[in-house]
């Protein structure tokens, strides 16, 4: 299948996001700022959401065109539940479309940025706490996902990121994985990319064998759960591995979207190679 669907206001596509709430979060990223997991992941994807929002912005009069559909399903939290992670007027609301999205974040906040104090979109509040429902959370992006390619046959495949820095405590993730990844629209298969934060950063070796392997790389990774990750990840479809190479990503034609044991740099780059379109109009 080709993944060459033009993206328009006709044919939108949809970016799902999976975010790890676990206790687990609360431990600090591994960059030496100090700065706990679910704050670092918080404000990487809240500036994704801000970005998504501008891409669809051609002139400021017509306002925000509806290229994407979008949600945040958080797992942990309370009693390992899961959840919509949008808040105010769209909290409880598991897929919005880019423009209510665009309209409705949770507050604005005052940044400052070289000297000047710029405003900044907040729709996601960090979360850390219990366990990691992860299999509950595929499964129920499973079913958010079938409804979308039932009603969306011509459109880009969704996107599924399934953000995370812990095993799943609900039991065998894969088989949830398997389904989403064999849905599909007339252009190819929903994709399904795994990103593990680590507290420490990789080394260079494990830079090489850990970031969007192949298959030649598996035998690499470092245990079970490793491995796990990495057949549960849909392969980069063409124009992803393309963008990737440009920037100096290692990547191949059979990288897999995944990483492990990442530091959150590399969670936030792989995001915005993953968001970008090939065919936006």
């Amino acid at each position: 299948m080709a993944y060459e669907a033009e993206i328009s206001r006709r044919n939108p596509t949809c970016f799902l996001f999976l975010i790890d709430q676990s206790g687990s979060m609360g431990e600090a990223v591994g960059d030496g700022s100090g700065r706990r997991k679910a704050d670092a992941l918080a404000e990487a994807l809240n500036r994704l959401l801000m970005d998504l929002c501008i891409r669809c912005t051609k002139e400021i009069r017509e306002g925000v065109r509806y290229y994407y559909d979008i949600g945040v399903i958080g797992y942990g939290m309370k009693n390992e539940q899961i959840g919509p992670a949008l808040g105010g007027n769209l909290a409880g609301k598991e897929l919005v479309s880019v423009c209510d999205l665009a309209e409705s974040p949770l507050r604005v906040e005052q940044r400052p940025v070289d000297g000047r104090m710029l405003r900044f979109p907040i729709w996601v509040d960090p979360v850390a706490d219990n366990g990691t429902p992860m299999c509950a959370a595929l499964r129920r992006a499973h079913d958010l996902m079938q409804q979308w390619v039932a009603k969306h046959q011509d459109s880009f495949p969704p996107i599924v990121f399934n953000i995370t820095d812990g095993q799943a405590t609900d039991g065998d993730p894969e088989p949830a994985a398997l389904a989403i990844r064999q849905l599909a629209t007339r252009d190819g298969h929903v994709l399904l990319f795994n990103l593990h934060i680590s507290e420490t950063p990789a080394t260079e070796e494990q830079r090489r064998n850990w970031l969007y392997p192949g298959a030649d790389k598996e035998a690499t990774l470092p245990d079970d759960y490793a491995r796990l990750l990495f057949r549960m990840s849909s392969v980069l479809p063409p124009h992803i591995v393309a963008l990737a190479q440009a920037e100096g990503m290692p990547v191949s034609t059979d990288s897999r979207g995944f990483v492990f044991n990442a530091p959150m740099t590399e969670i936030v780059r792989f995001l915005n190679i993953g968001t970008q379109p090939k065919n936006l109009r």
